[in-house]
């Protein structure tokens, strides 16, 4: 994540109210808004443990 509370994470990473919490207020314009809205919804159907491994590489 580029900017705010968690800045520096993987968006992976960012806990799932969080991007609840962003959804609702309006994702960014461009790439960023594109990666969130997919991670919001790789959350929200529970399938984030699928990409966990490619955090170790």
């Amino acid at each position: 994540m580029p900017f705010g509370k968690y800045s520096g994470r993987k968006l992976l990473q960012l806990p799932e109210p969080y991007l609840v919490w962003f959804h609702a207020k309006g994702l960014p314009e461009g790439k960023l808004g594109e990666q969130l809205a997919l991670i919001y919804e790789v959350k929200l159907n529970g399938l984030e443990d699928m990409l966990r491994p490619l955090l170790r590489s």
